[in-house]
């Protein structure tokens, strides 16, 4: 090749006089993964959450009408809802149920006020915290179950000894989950509130209680779920009405079906109050986003 002469360009002229064949391609469409497989989620949610409930109803029954259970240790489904509509009937079980959710409310509130008011201290001064996290978390490692007997020593066998140990359940879980609410909000929100000119109680007002809240309404469940269980104790000492006497009752007369008409009742309260919960969760924490699965 002669010196200063580049060398050819390549020649393109049989590849533009060739023209491309062009091949149909069949395309697929992109399914998501979380989407492959998932006729279920083509079912309303309500009737998805009854699946269970009523597989274990028919397992039930198939079991109670095939001998493996006897009547004597655990009755039917059917015996249980007949029972259940002649409590309904004669009135019984409407008033034990009425009784038990005054306990319950009373109990609820007595103890929400002292956890939520010793979470506020605690939480919101250096000072409180010395003062009462100490005692809390003493009080707290105790049975509250085991102090059944000193309220009856204390306060009787009326109604004061009930409400009082449902109080006491209920306030302990309040003031834990508040208390890590507030101490959980972030420094960098206190930050900004302070640059924008709030003083303490415009921080407290604004950008505490606020970020708290997600950890008081957790603390609301839990105390509800502790309120139920409390009844339960208390209302299987001395007590002369309520769902936990009818229990009572029931066990004295090995009526299997009576007792677990009962549980329905706790469990279906139980729920009732879950889904309040829920319902002032969706209504207050609208401004927080989370995960709610795929």
């Amino acid at each position: 090749m002669p010196l200063g002469h580049a060398p050819a360009p390549p020649d393109i002229s049989d590849e533009i006089r060739t023209p491309s064949v062009c091949r149909a391609v069949d395309l697929e469409p992109v399914v998501p993964v979380s989407a492959r497989g998932s006729r279920l989620r083509t079912v309303p949610r309500p009737l998805r959450r009854t699946i269970g409930p009523v597989l274990l109803l028919v397992l039930w029954q198939v079991l109670s009408a095939t001998g493996v259970l006897h009547p004597d240790v655990l009755a039917s489904p059917g015996t249980i809802a007949r029972a259940g509509s002649d409590l309904i009937a004669d009135g019984t079980l409407p008033s034990a149920m009425a009784i038990s959710l005054q306990r319950v409310a009373v109990g609820l509130l007595l103890g929400g006020v002292v956890g939520t008011t010793l979470a506020l201290i605690s939480g919101l001064s250096r000072l409180g915290e010395d003062l009462v996290d100490a005692t809390v978390q003493m009080l707290r490692t105790v049975p509250w179950v085991g102090l059944i007997p000193l309220f009856i020593i204390w306060l009787g066998i009326g109604e004061a000894p009930k409400v009082a140990l449902i109080a006491l359940g209920v306030a302990f879980h309040l003031y834990l989950n508040v208390y890590a609410g507030i101490r959980g909000v972030d420094q960098q929100l206190i930050e900004a509130g302070e640059s924008l000119g709030l003083g303490r109680w415009g921080l407290i007002r604004h950008v505490v209680l606020p970020g708290a809240l997600p950890g008081a309404m957790t603390g609301l469940r839990y105390s509800l779920a502790t309120a139920w269980l409390a009844l339960v104790f208390g209302e299987s000492v001395n007590a002369d009405d309520g769902i936990g006497f009818l229990m009572n009752q029931a066990r004295e007369f090995f009526r299997t079906d009576v007792i677990v008409v009962c549980l329905v009742v706790y469990a279906f309260l139980g729920l009732t109050a879950d889904v309040i919960v829920r319902t002032l969760e969706r209504l207050l924490l609208q401004w927080r986003p989370t995960f709610t699965g795929q």
